[in-house]
């Protein structure tokens, strides 16, 4: 049986159903469904063989060469299938919910498959991931100045029950100009976006989500619009850590990686932190002074916090000095301060 259904309703079927993107490799890689498995009709090349042909004699013999190449995959098609689904429930889709994503639908209807066979495709799909960044949320920030532990605190206070969206783990990226840490790879801007949403679509709305207060731009990446601007009009909890605690905490983080690394990531900021201090912070990476490496950037870091703070709505603003640990014990304290904002401030 093939039954269609939208987007929203796919997502919203009480049982976990097995999604195959029917798409090229490549189109795949670009951006696909979250959870999403491959099962290519065509090729990147064959993909391109048979559009070719569309354009150039006609939709009947793009159809038929589409038969020519898949002839000999198609008990290939349905024995993936029955491995990713072997309850024989999957859904299809492919870019437009068209001839791709159709003939799949048929194959495995005809084996005994439940399809649910997405309308309009991941073109329809992407319509909604844009959606979602367009609701209103009630979102909560936390900030504070580099090294004050904030991702470490949100995933503390998601395991006290807090709703929570990482979005530098979403990005594979620290933020920073050393925000790849040397061995992160980051997504392409629509599977970022991807990601997002289907976090965004799995968090209870009527309750707060906490974010980490961040640049629009994370890495490569950058928080779409609609989202941002919620983001900075959010309350925003300003962590006070004492800068000793924050220097320690950064050269346990940082201290470790590639000097090679570090000094290529020092050099790229050098306009905005100086000739001298660029200069001197380089020296410190190749003598192994880490402690004063950190405290030489952080110089700069500090300053743009600040600045940031400065473009925000004062009114939203609530700064909060934290009591021993910053790494340790947090979430209580945090949650127990938003109790004392006053309703209509937050």
């Amino acid at each position: 049986m093939i039954k269609n259904i939208t987007v929203q309703e796919f997502f919203n079927l009480t049982t976990m159903v097995a999604l195959a993107d029917v798409r090229t490799p490549a189109e795949y890689q670009h951006g696909h469904v979250p959870g999403a498995f491959n099962l290519p009709l065509f090729s990147n090349e064959e993909r391109v063989l048979v559009g070719t042909t569309y354009k150039q004699i006609g939709r009947e013999q793009a159809i038929l060469l589409g038969f020519d190449l898949t002839g000999p995959k198609w008990s290939g098609f349905i024995q993936d299938a029955l491995l990713m689904a072997p309850g024989k429930k999957i859904g299809v889709h492919c870019w437009r919910g068209g001839m791709r994503s159709g003939a799949m639908a048929w194959a495995l209807d005809l084996y005994g498959f439940e399809v649910y066979l997405i309308e309009g495709g991941y073109k329809h799909y992407r319509r909604w991931v844009l959606n979602q960044f367009e609701k209103p949320y009630h979102l909560l920030t936390l900030g504070g100045m580099t090294g004050s532990g904030k991702t470490r605190i949100l995933q503390e206070m998601e395991m006290s029950g807090a709703q929570m969206i990482d979005l530098e783990n979403l990005a594979q990226h620290q933020g920073s100009s050393f925000g790849s840490m040397n061995k992160m790879l980051q997504p392409t801007q629509e599977q970022f976006e991807n990601n997002l949403a289907a976090k965004l679509n799995n968090l209870n709305h009527d309750r707060s989500i906490w974010v980490e207060d961040e640049s629009h731009n994370i890495g490569k990446l950058s928080v779409p619009n609609a989202f941002w601007d919620q983001m900075t009009s959010a309350v925003l909890i300003d962590l006070k850590v004492e800068l000793d605690q924050r220097v320690s905490a950064l050269v346990k983080e940082y201290g470790q990686l590639d000097k090679d690394f570090l000094v290529a990531c020092t050099e790229r900021i050098g306009k905005r932190l100086g000739p001298v201090q660029t200069r001197q912070a380089v020296e410190a990476i190749r003598e192994d002074r880490m402690e004063a490496f950190i405290r030489l950037v952080l110089v700069y870091y500090d300053k743009s916090y600040r600045n940031s703070l400065i473009r925000r709505n004062s009114d939203q603003v609530f700064s909060m000095k934290l009591t021993g640990d910053p790494m340790k014990n947090t979430a209580e304290q945090i949650l127990e301060f938003i109790n004392t904002i006053p309703a209509g401030r937050i």
